[in-house]
């Protein structure tokens, strides 16, 4: 699948961190399956990814302090 953001690169399939900040904190998951772009690095995601990250923030919202770090396998 060549990558839509710059057109040259070829997507392949990949894991990442998934970075953002919420009303009570910032929350980092690790591992988060994906697709990068091997020329401009630009990522991917899965609607079924999305939607667990989803899940995940939903509930970390009702638990969180300031910072959480979450593997994506863990919570998946």
């Amino acid at each position: 699948m060549n990558c839509l953001s710059c057109k040259n690169g070829t997507m392949i399939e990949n894991t990442t961190t998934y970075f953002t900040e919420l009303a009570n904190g910032y929350i980092i998951i690790e591992n988060v399956p994906c697709f990068k772009c091997t020329q401009c690095g630009e990522i991917y995601y899965k609607s079924s990814v999305l939607e667990k990250i989803d899940e995940i923030l939903e509930k970390i919202e009702q638990i969180s302090s300031k910072i959480f770090i979450m593997d994506y396998n863990n919570a998946a």
